[in-house]
């Protein structure tokens, strides 16, 4: 039974949130932390048990340090903004308490996307007995522990692997974002980056399109190659892989806003004067646009994200595909949020279970894929992430 600080109070937080307090066994006490604590208490009214909630600038190290100090959890699980991760990290360490995040470290004035900055924090945790485990959402997360399980289960060798992220969801908005907008606009916009042949390959954002059709009759989609975190670790944990790639689905309406959007200077990232004032474009976008953590209401259809990999067992090739499908209005009616935050919450709730259960509690900094990846599978079924392993004839994009 332990104390654990979740600090980030959007839909991901909501998630989280309840999905630790049905497990009183493992999180015994729940401080829930924002920038803005009225978000905390709107969370904590929907849970059945007792989750206290303060308010921190996650920005701030001293300030997280000295509310550590106070509070002492076993755990952090950060699901509050990228740029926050080194903070919350560095008052980690300085209080002696585990770490737990959803995404990795980018700078707000430069849309890249590397594990550099948290890899170099190995030799510190490790020398102060803590664990912090990176990127435990859905992807990068479970997709990066799919490939570990089709690595230690299906395969003798992965030679390559592609990610597909599919949201087959509608809200009817003309145009909204499944999570931060900021974060997914700097991520959509940037150059798409893919694994062949021993290094990284560079091509433009969005430039290249293909058609997949999902299984259990969900339908098919219009993908596009693009650059995401998991790519990084799992080329680096995964040597003998030739080829990676992430796909994710779009729709033609949100492509032609964002289109529009770009070409106005709207999804920029760098400051510019405005009646006396130094405003950044995408942040000013972001209040335009819907709260995605408002979206469960009114978003249909479903996710289905999951893995392909081909390679080499016992001399022949092989291709397997592992994936997820999860229910928007099913997500909602349990948590009160869309599949998207439902996925990643139920993640990083896992994470955190298997770190206070000390079946992941390992001195460092960890990618889940380093890690034995057959608790966390166990756990999603258990919790609400069913998934599936079928064997594909063939397989092109």
């Amino acid at each position: 039974m332990s104390r654990v600080m979740i600090i980030g109070a959007g839909g991901v937080g909501n998630v989280v949130t309840q999905m630790c307090a049905r497990i009183p066994g493992v999180f015994s006490e729940i401080v829930l932390a924002s920038r803005t604590r009225k978000k905390c208490d709107a969370i904590a009214a929907r849970v059945d048990g007792p989750v206290r909630t303060l308010q921190v600038d996650a920005d701030n190290v001293g300030e997280l340090t000295a509310l550590l100090e106070v509070e002492r959890p076993a755990l952090v699980i950060n699901v509050a903004l990228p740029y926050q991760d080194l903070a919350i990290m560095d008052a980690c360490l300085a209080v002696g308490v585990h770490y737990l995040d959803t995404a990795n470290y980018e700078t707000r004035d430069t849309a890249k996307f590397e594990y550099k900055w948290q890899w170099a924090y190995q030799d510190r945790f490790e020398m102060a007995g803590l664990t912090a485990l990176l990127g435990s959402g859905f992807d990068p997360g479970a997709t990066n522990v799919f490939t570990a399980y089709l690595a230690k289960h299906y395969l003798d060798e992965i030679r390559e692997l592609d990610i597909i992220d599919i949201n087959g969801g509608e809200h009817d908005y003309p145009f909204a974002t499944n999570f931060n907008p900021e974060i997914n606009i700097r991520e959509v916009t940037a150059e798409c980056r893919h694994w062949e042949q021993g290094g990284f390959v560079t091509t433009p954002a969005l430039s290249t399109k293909a058609r997949f059709t999902c299984p259990d009759d969900m339908g098919s989609f219009d993908i596009y190659c693009m650059y995401h975190e998991e790519l990084e670790s799992l080329t680096r944990f995964h040597p003998e892989l030739r080829r990676a790639r992430f796909w994710m689905s779009f729709s033609d309406s949100y492509l032609k806003h964002l289109e529009v959007l770009g070409n106005v200077g709207m999804t920029g990232i760098e400051p510019v004067e405005h009646d006396g004032h130094k405003i950044v474009p995408v942040q000013f976008l972001q209040t335009l646009l819907p709260d995605p953590a408002g979206l469960g209401s009114r978003t249909t259809g479903k996710t289905c994200i999951g893995c392909v990999a081909r390679g080499i067992r016992d001399g022949e090739e092989k291709i397997f595909y592992i994936y997820n499908i999860c229910d928007h209005q099913v997500c909602f009616a349990e948590v009160g949020s869309q599949a998207v935050s439902y996925t990643t919450g139920v993640s990083a709730m896992i994470g955190a279970k298997l770190i206070l259960e000390d079946k992941w509690l390992r001195p460092g900094v960890w990618n889940l894929e380093q890690l034995d990846p057959d608790p966390f599978m166990e756990n999603m079924n258990r919790y609400g992430l069913p998934w599936n392993v079928i064997e594909l004839d063939s397989f092109e994009l």
